[in-house]
């Protein structure tokens, strides 16, 4: 990228704008968005490794649309190695259902529903299906019934073999891959047909009466859009971040060999002798996997790491919501010039940069890819959706929000520490540079994290064409950047209402 007017300063994304220029990019759709930094994504789009963000559900999720999470490092290593085969045993097309038995009772259904965005439970016997329930089965009637008494058993179901069929030619190299995303495409087309035919938005696939997953409308049109973030053998991608402390080498090769995607060295500063011990630690196992490692938002950072082992840099101090590391400290740099100065250095050194934190719209991923970035952590933003972990609340106003929590925060130093004595948790408490709870509310237009994903690639794509670029690298070369004031900022804002 190149300035349009040079900086007198640092910059954040709400400093700075993306100029047109010419463009021979036809369609959108003709843009490439994956990132080529090693970690097999489709879409550069990294989901934070913070507790109140990043779990199985957003995990599956995610990577089915080409992204991929980074599970938190204060997860018990059991938990997490049930975590990552569980992601990996997903489907890769349907989404998962979410499964009870008629015995089940309307309020466990209820609560159930808020982890996923379709608003429906499929009932089974073992594993062949029963019947469906809708959440609005579920309105006006006693919380206690039992599923058989509100379900539905007469609804639509999809059959698994037409995509089976596809699979199998493809596995067996009877299609090449353009071949086998068109026949895919089509049998997607053809139940999408059969959805808007039959006036429902939901059904659940079956093979031989087994329920194999559920598929949407909306579902089947993003899978014909996304490519999902596949490992070697086919499996949805999955990363875990390990800390700085205790057995860092003994962590790092379990999770490789629970067959982890992508390895994070993390801590809040990331521009110490501590992590680059760790680092070398790690690199001494040999992992075939990418390793990043973070947080730095310096030239002089990126390359000290990077000399201990790191592939991947994780840029941004303070820029997050849940963190009050400037307010505490006046540690941390703007993150539009902490981005363009890392990336610059990370490229000179063969390695590659994920912008951390500060991305509160489309235009601010945009932004950060422009700067040199490979991929885009996004934390706060998606948690307030239904595949964030959290149980979903009720505000006083009715409004839905998941609370979150940042991961310097003294809520997260207690679960950080559970394991030591009560003394030296409480005066670790002492030391937090983060929010310990905040309501993040789901956008009703936009509940799910694949309504985020829509939006967030929907702006990006528009960007590259606007650039006259088909990919990332071309998209980083093309960007011109331009300066502005606030003014000039608040007049690109959209108005709720007429002045």
């Amino acid at each position: 990228m190149r300035f349009l007017n040079q900086p007198a300063t640092d910059l954040t994304y709400s400093d700075v704008f993306l100029l047109p220029s010419h463009s021979t990019v036809t369609s959108r759709l003709d843009v490439d968005l994956s990132s080529g930094d090693g970690t097999g994504t489709t879409i550069p789009l990294v989901v934070a490794n913070m507790t109140a963000v990043s779990g199985k559900r957003m995990a599956e999720t995610v990577a089915r649309r080409g992204g991929m999470a980074i599970l938190p490092q204060d997860v018990p290593l059991e938990v997490l190695r049930s975590v990552v085969e569980w992601v990996k045993a997903r489907d890769t097309l349907f989404e998962t259902p979410l499964l009870m038995t008629a015995g089940d009772i309307v309020i466990d259904a209820v609560h159930l529903m808020s982890k996923r965005s379709h608003d429906a439970v499929v009932v089974v016997d073992g594993s062949d299906f029963v019947g469906v329930v809708r959440g609005v089965d579920c309105e006006g009637v006693d919380r206690f019934a039992s599923l058989a008494s509100v379900m539905r058993s007469n609804l639509l179901t999809l059959d698994a073999d037409p995509f089976d069929a596809i699979r199998e030619a493809a596995d067996a190299g009877d299609l090449d891959f353009a071949a086998a995303k068109a026949q895919t495409d089509e049998a997607l087309r053809s139940a999408f047909a059969v959805l808007d035919s039959a006036g429902t938005d939901y059904a659940p696939v079956l093979r031989a009466g087994e329920v194999v997953g559920v598929l949407t409308r909306t579902g089947a049109l993003r899978s014909t859009i996304y490519r999902p973030a596949l490992d070697a053998a086919g499996r949805l991608r999955i990363g875990v971040a390990v800390g700085i402390n205790g057995d860092v080498g003994a962590k790092a090769a379990a999770l490789l060999e629970h067959g982890v995607d992508t390895l994070v060295v993390d801590t809040a500063h990331g521009h110490q002798e501590k992590m680059l011990a760790a680092l070398r630690t790690v690199r001494a196992l040999s992992p075939a996997v990418p390793v990043a490692a973070g947080n730095v938002v310096s030239a002089a950072g990126v390359r000290d790491l990077v000399e201990a082992g790191a592939d991947i840099l994780k840029v941004g101090v303070g820029p997050g919501a849940m963190c009050t590391t400037r307010m505490m400290t006046a540690v941390g740099r703007p993150q539009f010039s902490a981005v363009l100065e890392c990336s610059t250095a990370a490229a000179e050194l063969g390695a590659h940069v994920w912008a951390d934190g500060g991305v509160r719209y489309p235009r601010d991923v945009a932004l950060a890819l422009a700067a040199g970035a490979s991929q885009v952590m996004i934390g706060s933003w998606f948690a307030g959706t239904y595949e964030s972990p959290g149980d979903l609340q009720v505000d006083a106003a009715g409004r839905q929000y998941k609370e979150s929590f940042g991961m310097a925060s003294a809520r997260a130093v207690q679960n950080r520490t559970s394991a030591e004595g009560a003394f030296e948790r409480a005066r670790k408490g002492l030391f937090e540079e983060g929010i310990s709870t905040s309501k993040m509310y789901l956008d009703p237009a936009r509940p799910g994290v694949e309504d985020l994903l829509d939006m967030i690639t929907a702006g990006l794509r528009s960007s590259f064409t606007y650039a006259g670029a088909s990919s990332l690298a071309e998209f980083r070369e093309r960007a011109i950047v331009g300066v502005q004031s606030a003014a000039g900022y608040e007049e690109g804002r959209p108005l709720p209402q007429s002045w």
